[in-house]
């Protein structure tokens, strides 16, 4: 669902090209009943827009003769800050409007700056290049991240219409401690009255979000982040590895980040807990560490190690 206010400004975008719109052109444009368009009007009449309603058969709504809106002002490095904003947020899969709305936005900015400014930042989208490959837009929607995130902020109940991974729908209220962006998708954690623990939840598997009465406290020292990478690393999988490492938390979390793995102190060593689809990735990583380790569980990870240490001292005595 779009956004009441987006549709109020592309009521403005429509008014501002000129000349008098029926309310029933209005309404079929915007995709709204007559009795909405009316309403929008009346929004942009109290953001001190001169919106003027023309009586009669050809009647309609248009805007007072003369009107512009005023032009966006910005400096070179406040430009430059928006555009790349908007052009890297939609390759990281972070922006959960569509990449039309994207590219909309980039040329209402592009339109309304300076000649000279605008060939240099032309210059540079055309040119850039990144050297990770752009994320698929999720399809999360702006008006739920929206909700949710005013939520967390005001500190306001949200009733959530969730669809779990395995297909399974459901209804809850969930306390929102934060919203949070990691590898391309936005999530929401907080306290689910269903289960009665800490969650976290897809913001693009949420349906339908709204808030609700009454205010709540975040415990003190929540880190709505670092719940989201446990979440993650806790995720039940396939397999659930468990490596005894002699190194420090530090060295083991360079090749092993919180959303994969989950430490725990043991003596001078870490234990490292992983939940994974598949074993294959996690021998490369142990032997890029360079650190003694015992292999708890799974057996299958101990062959996996060997073949590779076998396959390492083959290449070597060929080299």
């Amino acid at each position: 669902m779009t956004r009441p206010i987006a549709r109020v400004l592309a009521l403005l975008e429509i008014l501002q090209s000129g000349g008098t719109r029926t309310v029933a052109e209005l309404a079929r444009r915007l995709d709204v009943d007559e009795r909405t368009v009316r309403r929008y009007a009346e929004h942009l009449l109290d953001l001190d827009i001169p919106v003027r309603s023309v009586r009669g058969r050809y009647g309609g709504y248009r805007l007072a003769p003369g009107y512009r809106m005023p032009p966006l002002m910005l400096t070179d490095e406040e430009a430059l800050a928006v555009l790349l904003g908007l052009v890297a947020g939609r390759r990281a899969g972070l922006i959960t409007t569509s990449v039309a709305a994207v590219e909309s936005a980039v040329a209402k900015v592009r339109r309304v700056l300076p000649e000279a400014l605008g060939r240099r930042l032309d210059a540079l989208l055309e040119t850039a290049d990144f050297t990770s490959p752009a994320r698929r837009t999720l399809s999360a929607e702006a008006e739920v991240l929206l909700t949710v995130a005013e939520a967390a902020r005001d500190r306001r109940p949200v009733g959530l219409a969730y669809l779990a991974g395995h297909g399974g729908a459901s209804e809850r209220v969930v306390h929102p401690y934060g919203v949070v962006a990691h590898s391309g998708r936005w999530y929401l954690t907080g306290f689910d009255s269903a289960s009665g623990e800490v969650r976290t939840f897809r913001v693009d598997r949420i349906k339908a979000a709204e808030a609700r009465t009454g205010t709540f406290e975040t415990p003190d020292g929540f880190d709505p982040a670092e719940r989201v990478l446990t979440a993650l690393a806790e995720t039940p999988h396939r397999h659930d590895v468990s490596v005894r490492i002699e190194a420090t938390p530090e060295q083991v979390r360079a090749v092993f980040p919180p959303s994969v793995a989950v430490l725990e102190a043991d003596g001078d060593g870490v234990r490292t807990r992983i939940r994974a689809q598949r074993l294959d990735w996690i021998p490369p990583l142990l032997a890029a560490l360079d650190r003694p380790f015992v292999i708890e569980r799974p057996g299958e990870l101990r062959d996996l190690v060997s073949a590779l240490a076998r396959r390492l001292a083959e290449r070597a005595r060929e080299g």
